[in-house]
């Protein structure tokens, strides 16, 4: 699925213009462009602070959250590449804690579109790129790095023996490339996995268990399992998690949903089992209120998209795309039932599929109002209000957020809980109808 970046700034844009006339404008896997193309810019990757790399079906993207916050609340600065921004592409940079300016993203960009004649490199390939040479070239403490898709075959495998290496939550996703077999899905997302660097996993189903030990032992690289290294669990406000090293009380995540509790404790099991960065056990600690990740159960802030809704009203904003990201959400919309009315705003891209995450937040409202996902091929609102009629539930569709919140605003007329979800390209258009750009 083609990425429509855009810019503001006729800099950047220029670059982007030029990007895609040399890039295939699909998403391609594979080692070989990003290895030449890196050689020809001087191997940045070699040159970067210690790497704490990724990878996972959903919940990556908040563990380099909570690996953020704790380097920062340690008093030490850190670069991050993420994907997929949500409104502008700098969100993808973050060098040592701030986003990449305009003027010194055209100017990377320009640098390496120069070498990448001929390669046909991708477009995640060349920003991939465009960010492992900011990071080289700029001090840090560490540098987080979330896989783009899969890992075995993600242009951030290039990156060599990393100070730490992780993965989150396994699910279905990105079956063109990946397959529906979540013991395969496990061995790809494993493939990051390096000598002698320490693989920190999640608690998964035993088949899976097996996958990942048998391609970690291939790499050479200790795996660090919860449930067998490390433990956790939520006691009240509190995430208790405990390993070797002894017990730590954590505070309950400030993200929002249940499940940001398992990433809080996935990304402290990677801080206590790398010893390249010190970060003290207060710093862990304070990750969890200062951790921030937009589109992530994210409650929308007074903004011209929110007043369209009666006073009283709730707004939640979230990426979920697939069954296993919709699943936590749901639970956490289970809350709602006790509240009042509740709407669910959906927008999904194409090569996605709809009904189970239908059938998963869909049960959890009132109504259903479908909307496109702006500049990608998406799900037709039409089809999709039609498939959730199909299971009994009410749904209509609409043009776009803002007329979406206004027909729920008449349906109900009075206070509403409503959520809106279904593509990471929504969440960004909602963000910016809503004057919240991610800093």
């Amino acid at each position: 699925m083609p990425d429509h970046a855009r810019s503001e700034h006729p800099d950047v844009q220029a670059q982007l213009d030029r990007l895609w006339s040399l890039s295939p404008g699909a998403d391609i896997l594979g080692l070989e462009r990003i290895t030449t193309l890196l050689g020809r810019l001087g191997d940045p990757q070699h040159h970067l602070p210690p790497v704490f790399h990724v990878a996972g079906t959903n919940g990556k993207g908040s563990t380099c959250a909570f690996l953020r916050a704790a380097i920062e609340a340690s008093g030490q600065c850190v670069h991050v590449y993420s994907s997929p921004h949500l409104v502008r592409f700098n969100e993808r940079i973050r060098i040592a804690g701030d986003l990449i300016s305009d003027e010194a993203l055209a100017a990377v960009f320009r640098e390496v579109l120069d070498r990448a004649e001929g390669i046909g490199a991708s477009f995640f390939e060349v920003t991939t790129a465009a960010a492992f040479l900011s990071f080289a070239r700029a001090p840090a403490a560490a540098t987080i790095v979330e896989v783009g898709l899969g890992g075995r075959l993600d242009a951030t495998n290039i990156l060599p023996p990393s100070a730490i290496c992780g993965i989150a939550a396994l699910g279905i996703d990105h079956e063109a490339f990946l397959g529906r077999s979540l013991t395969g899905i496990a061995r790809e997302k494993a493939g990051i996995a390096k000598r002698g660097t320490p693989l920190v996993t999640m608690d998964y189903p035993r088949a899976l268990r097996s996958a990942i030990a048998r391609v970690a032992a291939d790499a050479g690289a200790p795996v660090v399992a919860r449930g067998e290294r490390w433990f956790s669990e939520t006691r009240g406000q509190r995430v208790a998690y405990r390993d070797e090293q002894g017990e730590i009380l954590l505070p309950r995540p400030a993200l929002s949903g249940g499940h940001q509790a398992r990433n809080l404790a996935l990304a402290v099991a990677m801080a206590r089992h790398q010893n390249a960065v010190s970060i003290p056990e207060g710093a862990l600690k304070a990750a969890a209120a200062r951790a921030t990740w937009p589109a992530r159960m994210q409650r929308l802030a007074d903004g011209p998209l929110t007043a369209i809704l009666p006073g009283g009203s709730v707004c939640w904003l979230d990426g979920a795309h697939n069954p296993s990201a919709a699943s936590p959400v749901a639970r956490a919309m289970a809350r709602w039932r006790s509240h009042g009315p509740s709407a669910l705003i959906l927008g999904m891209l194409s090569n996605k599929e709809a009904g189970p995450v239908i059938e998963r937040l869909g049960a959890m409202v009132d109504l259903i109002v479908t909307v496109p996902v702006p500049d990608h091929a998406s799900h037709s609102p039409d089809d999709l209000a039609a498939l959730a009629r199909r299971s009994g539930m009410e749904a209509m569709a609409a043009v776009g957020p803002a007329e979406a919140l206004a027909a729920v605003a008449a349906r109900f007329g009075a206070p509403v809980q409503v959520l809106i979800a279904g593509s990471l390209y929504l969440a960004g258009q909602v963000l910016a109808l809503n004057g919240e750009v991610p800093r």
